[in-house]
């Protein structure tokens, strides 16, 4: 995802609404592979456990891939840019005083996508913890350190 000027316009009519899950995707600035070490990824991971310690989402399934992450919520008191806002800036908080660096971590906005009801959610679950299988980092799901879902 490139960070285009009018890309904040793509996404100008965003609706969140409490209760309803959604698929969100972000991705690093310049697809820099920050989150290869896991133990940077643990800070997202952190990030992802801070959004459900303080009733703002409930993380059903997400992955943390070496230059993005996916993240299956079911949204609760917060909207999706204020979700979003408090996640990559206190990540990007954390892995810059981690790794000794400044600038920005995350590319300029995010990716969502609404789950209807009758989508099958552990099927969505399967595919963004399957990620780094077909990434071609592991061989099978349980040796990648960086997911967790609520069904598997």
């Amino acid at each position: 995802m490139p960070d285009l000027p009018h890309a904040n316009r793509l996404r100008g009519g965003r609706y969140s609404q409490s209760g309803q899950i959604y698929l969100l995707t972000a991705v690093t600035h310049h697809r820099d592979p920050v989150f290869a070490n896991w133990r940077v990824g643990r800070l997202m991971v952190d990030q992802f456990r801070q959004a459900q310690t303080e009733e703002c989402a409930e993380s059903l399934a997400w992955v943390v891939m070496p230059d993005h992450f996916h993240w299956l919520v079911e949204l609760k008191n917060s909207t999706l840019p204020a979700l979003m806002l408090a996640t990559k800036s206190c990540s990007a908080r954390a892995v810059n005083a981690s790794l000794k660096r400044s600038g920005p971590l995350w590319q300029r906005g995010f990716h969502d996508r609404a789950i209807r009801r009758e989508d099958d959610l552990q099927a969505v679950a399967r595919y963004i913890v399957a990620n780094p299988l077909r990434a071609g980092l592991v061989r099978r799901v349980h040796d990648y350190p960086l997911w967790d879902s609520k069904w598997l």
